[in-house]
């Protein structure tokens, strides 16, 4: 009865309820994730060394490689398995999540052994000094233990979402992220354990979470599989996963890539440094993290609404969706800017550190408004199914637009270049999400009978059901 009441509600709801219902509970799990993400960062600073701060800043890039692992099989079969159960198709559904579960086991293994082995090339390539390296592989060396389960863990939250149980995924979230909170300042101050600490709070949690999604398939609460006998990569099942799920993972990928670049260019500059552009990334990443959470929310409303052919609906949903996304994103932004010296204080007590962090981030949240509309148009680009463009926004955002910008503005503009690149690319990567949404809108099937298309158009005053 629940999964048929959820179907219903995806598809007859009204349009703001529906909205909120999913995007709020996973705009809750990735504000819980930016905490979990802050909350290392955080305790690390009660140490009061910069270096260790500096530590965990070029750590990070690797484990969003892991998250970017989870996604390309987690997020890839979000938008097929909502799209499957829209047509109706619950078997092959069934297939992809337990494609997407297994796929995500087997190279979580393979990457923390690679990891593991090649560690101190790795180091070198992220841009580890002197006063860093020791830190740095510490903190990685037991990162990579926890790998497996942090990719699957990202893979699963994104699997529960798809079939309409965003409050599910965000529990398993929650209890990890609440569980790392908790060890951190135990493990990393009280016990004096560090960098170490605050990787081992980590791998516990991620360890947590999982365990969590699993016992949630295993008590039969959902019409998915994890089964490793439904696995399968016939139907065009595996090409339907990858081929939405690597644009998507491209984008994490390549924020590693270019985390890595700006550190090691940074690091010419000093550690301390590196220690303010780690900061100020974190401070920019409120903003993000919290539209990736809405967009995430909302892809499988659109997928659904794509796969029953009801572009109407889906028209009605990416109308209410960009207006709210807006000025959500507006009200955030101004927040973190109006406030920007508190909530750097919190990480940096180095002078010279928090000075960079202040100006860093100030320059980076001038065009973070955008985030809100831009994830809306990029999920809803995924829920289509249109995978080229997928990939062309991903590849573009943080790799074809921001490494050359980076490198450009850095001999234009020195260190202020170097954190400049950013905005560019936000901005240039606003203008193209909004053309291939309009492209690939354009292309859809319309209803034979209303011939309707799923072009935004704000000319007109259709009515959307109130809450």
């Amino acid at each position: 009865m629940e999964k048929k009441n959820t179907t219903k509600t995806i598809k007859n709801g009204s349009i703001p309820a529906t909205v909120l219902k999913n995007t709020i509970p996973s705009m809750i799990a990735m504000v819980m994730v930016l905490v979990y993400n802050l909350a290392d960062t955080f305790f690390i600073s009660q140490t009061h060394d910069a270096l260790m701060v500096a530590a965990i800043s070029l750590a990070s890039p690797i484990f969003m490689i892991f998250i970017a692992i989870g996604n390309v099989f987690g997020i890839g079969a979000t938008s097929s398995i909502s799209r499957a159960l829209g047509e109706g198709n619950k078997e092959k559904a069934r297939k992809i999540s337990a494609f997407s579960v297994w796929g995500s086991i087997i190279t979580g293994v393979l990457f923390s052994a690679l990891l593991l082995i090649f560690i101190d090339p790795v180091l070198n390539i992220i841009g580890a000094s002197e006063g860093t390296w020791q830190y740095t592989k510490e903190y990685l060396q037991i990162i990579a233990i926890a790998g497996p389960f942090t990719i699957l863990s990202s893979c699963l939250s994104n699997v529960i979402r798809a079939e309409g149980k965003a409050t599910t995924a965000m529990i398993g979230q929650l209890a990890g992220n609440i569980l790392n909170i908790i060890l951190d300042p135990i493990l990393i101050i009280v016990l004096g354990w560090n960098v170490v600490g605050a990787a081992v709070a980590t791998t516990i949690s991620s360890i947590i979470g999982a365990i969590y999604y699993l016992s949630y398939f295993k008590w039969g609460k959902s019409s998915l599989s994890i089964n490793p006998k439904d696995f399968s990569v016939k139907e065009r099942i595996a090409a339907g996963v990858l081929a939405m799920g690597i644009p998507a993972a491209l984008g994490n990928l390549l924020m590693s890539v270019s985390s890595i670049l700006i550190n090691g260019q940074m690091a010419t500059y000093g550690d301390m440094a590196v220690a303010g552009i780690g900061i100020a990334m974190k401070v920019t990443m409120i903003t993000g993290t919290l539209f990736i959470g809405f967009g995430q929310g909302l892809q499988p409303l659109l997928g659904f609404s794509v796969g029953a052919k009801d572009y109407n609906r889906f028209k009605s949903i990416m109308r209410f969706s960009v207006v709210l996304a807006l000025i959500m994103s507006v009200a955030v932004t101004l927040i973190c800017y109006i406030f920007t010296d508190q909530i750097v204080s919190i990480f940096l007590t180095d002078a010279a550190a928090f000075e960079y962090g202040v100006s860093f981030a100030r320059i980076m949240l001038s065009t973070s408004f955008l985030f809100g509309v831009f994830y809306v148009f990029s999920n809803s680009i995924q829920a289509m199914g249109a995978a080229s463009f997928a990939m062309i926004i991903n590849i573009s955002r943080q790799g074809l637009i921001y490494i050359p910008a980076l490198y450009i503005l850095h001999a234009a503009f020195g260190i202020n270049g170097l954190v400049m690149a950013q905005p560019v690319a936000d901005v240039l990567s606003f203008v193209l999400v909004i053309v291939l949404y309009l492209k690939s809108s354009r292309s859809l099937m319309t209803d034979s009978k209303t011939n309707a298309t799923v072009d935004i158009d704000f000319t007109k005053n259709e009515p959307i059901e109130e809450c």
